[in-house]
């Protein structure tokens, strides 16, 4: 019996290895066993519930697999200073830096052309080289979803959103939110108010209260990295769906739901290329089929029957049989900008969203 045991085992070990091999999950253990020093920039807190903290969270994942130390600076400008602040991490060893924010580009490609031998990373970025790659991943494909909630959550059919900045991220993702809202309920509209911040909580708060001033608001989206929305939401019983992380625990009454990110489903495998010497300086925009992107588990706040809907589109998106925006579309004025049986392009969706979707209303049309 001792020697059947054995040989079952023996069986059973085979068995799980090739399980792990077929999904990709063993590391290679010849680069892993060294430890690497990355180095980590937030232009926010590592506890900030927020943007920032779901990319440490995801580097902190990474380190455990692939047994790296980690170099994190927190609340760093984006101006000149931040070079300085990546020529410390190299100075420290660092062969890996990752930006998380827009605002760094200018200087770590200045720093990157400085340091071949280094490689860089950065999120929201627009400008590659051979050393530096930019990476974000299709959010958008999880406000549609969250926008199928809010639209089915809603009674008074007036929904708010919280905004930062008018540019092609921001604007893509109201958009895409929007029509999630208006394919299940063609009658709601989305009031948008804008921040012109990512961080300010004293902005957040004075376009969170504009919207409520303003209109019949009963469900509250945002595109901030302050969470003031939601808290007022929470004090006001306005249902609220938040952004980048899952925040469900902190507003118990009133949240519903939020896109949010896995960040080590990028930076795992985009470092171990880098310790393998397969690094490409390329732009990564990643979707629902990686599990980059994906949607908080939904509270029971959320509506009867919504989880259905939400699913049915949702397993539409991973099977990449559809995606947001297909034609026909039309803009806030009423005109067609995408035809029927026709689709946006990347390129377009990343640079060239200077317009709103039928049921948007902002005062920066």
């Amino acid at each position: 019996m001792k020697r059947i045991g054995i040989i079952a085992g023996g069986i059973f070990a085979v068995i799980i290895i090739g399980i792990l091999l077929m999904n990709g999950q063993e590391k290679d253990t010849e680069v892993t066993k060294e430890q690497t020093k990355v180095g980590l920039i937030l232009n926010g807190s590592r506890h900030d519930g927020s943007w920032s903290q779901s990319c440490y969270e995801g580097m902190e994942e990474s380190a455990k697999a692939l047994n790296l130390k980690i170099f994190y600076r927190e609340n760093v400008l984006e101006d000149e200073s931040s070079a300085g602040v990546m020529e410390e991490f190299i100075a420290e060893g660092c062969e890996i830096i990752i930006c998380n924010s827009f605002g760094y580009g200018e200087w770590e490609l200045q720093v990157a052309e400085q340091n071949p031998d280094v490689y860089f990373f950065h999120a929201t970025g627009v400008e590659e080289r051979e050393n530096l790659a930019t990476y974000f991943g299709r959010i958008y494909q999880m406000r549609y979803l969250s926008g199928i909630v809010a639209g089915l959550q809603t009674e008074t059919n007036e929904i708010g959103y919280v905004a930062a900045f008018p540019f092609s991220e921001v604007i893509r993702g109201i958009n895409a939110f929007t029509i999630g809202v208006r394919e299940v309920n063609p009658e709601a509209k989305v009031y948008v108010e804008w921040t012109n911040s990512w961080t300010g909580d004293e902005e957040a708060a004075a376009a969170t209260n504009a919207l409520i001033e303003n209109h019949n608001i009963d469900v509250f989206t945002i595109h901030t990295n302050s969470l003031k929305p939601l808290e007022i939401a929470e004090e006001k019983g306005i249902w609220s769906i938040g952004y980048n992380m899952d925040n469900s625990g902190t507003y118990p009454a009133t949240f519903l739901t939020a896109p949010v990110w896995n960040w080590e489903k990028f930076y795992e495998p985009r470092i171990l290329e880098c310790l393998q010497g397969k690094f490409k300086g390329r732009h990564y925009w990643e979707g629902i089929d990686t599990g980059l992107v994906a949607l908080a588990p939904f509270t029971e706040n959320v509506k009867p029957g919504i989880a259905e809907e939400v699913e049915k589109r949702k397993k539409l998106l991973e099977s990449c049989a559809t995606d947001v925006f297909y034609g026909p579309i039309r803009d806030a004025d009423g005109i067609i900008r995408i035809e029927n049986g026709e689709s946006m392009s990347d390129e377009a969706m990343l640079n060239e969203f200077d317009w709103f979707v039928e049921g948007v209303l902002s005062d920066e049309e």
